[in-house]
């Protein structure tokens, strides 16, 4: 594990003034920070993904979507700062989680709310460890996890992998006597063995499949997710990019087959964005080697924007 201090940041630059503002130019170091803002941590690994027999090259994931929030126009005012990524170089998962745990919580701690830059989805448990140190170990506010994800990740496996986080954290919640809030929105039937489905029903997890998130029922997803975050005091939020349809995100180690169209996940982003809960947000499982022209890098920073621009701390 290794930590890579921040690139720098570059891109088109049509003139000065707030009226010409991008991403780029917006950017600062988080060691240069003067304010509370926006945290980008890139997590830089696959190797969950390799332990889950997925498709490598997610590792490259942070550096592909900093590529692709360069060039995205600010039309509002926000404080971005980056800092930098934590790479997994040497197959010590467990090390590069607990030091991507350490960054979060260090952001969390100077004020900064942080999105990470993933990575294979075992950015999960690298994440709440930062998160559940950065609202304090004697914690009695309630934490909910919403996951947009083809998948529940709940495997129970010999060791961590991008499959397990979820499954880490409800025993890791229920070790500490707090109960386990956990929600997934574009659950695929046929990507979840019975024994998942029936480890979240004995987990009480609340989900909504692939199919109950068309776009003509996203007012019912959204009251599924507006009653999931009224349920509990501070949410995290976790875009796993294979919960979209692969024509849109063919970039991730297993594309969706039908999946939530992109104005659903951004219509649940801005749900969440708008409700004064969000503690952490990340973005899981892009692979720039199977990313056909950069598609799933930018729909994910069209989503990583709307957080990042339409946050509410309320």
């Amino acid at each position: 594990m290794i930590r890579v201090d921040p690139p720098e940041w570059t891109g088109r630059d049509d003139g000065p003034g707030p009226e010409h503002l991008r991403w780029h130019r917006a950017v600062l170091p988080l060691s240069a920070a003067d304010r509370p803002g926006t945290a980008l941590i890139g997590f830089a690994s696959d190797e969950g993904v390799r332990r889950n027999n997925g498709r490598t090259g997610a590792v490259e994931g942070p550096a592909a979507l900093r590529r692709a929030l360069a060039p995205l126009a600010l039309h509002t005012p926000a404080a971005l700062y980056d800092g930098g990524d934590v790479r997994v170089d040497d197959r010590d998962l467990e090390k590069g989680q607990a030091a991507l745990g350490e960054s979060v919580a260090a952001a969390m701690g100077n004020g900064h709310f942080p999105i990470v830059l993933g990575g294979g989805h075992e950015v999960a448990w690298a994440g709440y460890l930062g998160l559940d140190r950065g609202l304090g170990a004697d914690r009695t506010r309630t934490l909910g996890v919403l996951n947009i994800d083809a998948h529940f990740d709940l495997r129970e496996e010999r060791v961590p992998t991008s499959g397990t986080g979820f499954r880490q954290i409800a025993e890791n919640e229920q070790a500490h006597g707090r109960p386990f809030h956990y929600a997934v929105v574009g659950i695929s039937e046929t990507g979840n063995t019975g024994v998942l489905f029936d480890r979240a029903h004995r987990l009480g997890v609340r989900y909504l499949t692939d199919t109950e998130c068309a776009p003509p029922a996203v007012e019912r997803v959204l009251d599924f997710v507006r009653e999931f975050v009224a349920s509990v005091d501070d949410v995290y939020l976790t875009l796993d990019l294979d919960a979209l349809p692969a024509w849109v995100a063919p970039g991730v180690s297993a594309p969706a087959a039908l999946g939530v169209a992109p104005e659903v996940v951004q219509a649940v982003i801005d749900t969440v964005a708008a409700s004064g809960r969000l503690a952490l947000f990340d973005v899981a499982e892009l692979n720039p080697a199977l990313d056909a022209d950069g598609r799933t890098a930018r729909v994910a920073a069209r989503m990583i924007d709307r957080i990042a621009t339409r946050r509410s701390t309320l």
